[in-house]
């Protein structure tokens, strides 16, 4: 439990999809203009996590993670409410990720980000030690 009484949870079935479409679709540089159908998804293919205000008061935080479950994953979507933010509730959320990850064997953790280096750092993350060996295929498409 966050020190002001949020809660962390790994519980698909507490995430609340129509608010998380919602942030993702008109909030997040990365995610805008999502299509739904698309978010629905990604959620099946991944491991979801969430924030939760104290006393049930509803979803604050949520991150998205594609994995092999064993010695790769990919930190996506990481997402506070505009109104929750500023408490330090992204860092600790994205440190209990990186732990469940972690109690599961997953050795390599990636992420991307435009603007947030320096929370990601505060956590452990570093550019890429050996850039010119990864790679990336993108195929040019009309929506997310």
């Amino acid at each position: 439990m966050h020190s002001a009484g949020y809660v962390f949870s790994s519980d698909p079935a507490l995430v609340d999809a129509d608010l998380v479409y919602t942030w993702l679709s008109t909030d997040a540089y990365w995610a805008v203009g999502r299509p739904r159908e698309t978010v629905d998804r990604s959620f099946a293919g991944s491991l979801l996590f969430g924030v939760y205000h104290p006393d049930g008061g509803g979803q604050v935080g949520f991150a998205r993670v594609v994995t092999d479950g064993a010695t790769f994953a990919w930190l996506c979507d990481v997402y506070i409410d505009r109104a929750a933010r500023g408490r330090g509730l992204g860092t600790w959320m994205v440190e209990r990720v990186c732990e469940d990850l972690a109690s599961r064997g997953v050795s390599r953790i990636l992420l991307a980000t435009l603007d947030a280096h320096t929370v990601y750092a505060k956590i452990g993350f570093t550019p890429l030690a050996e850039p010119d060996r990864w790679m990336e295929y993108r195929r040019a498409r009309a929506s997310q």
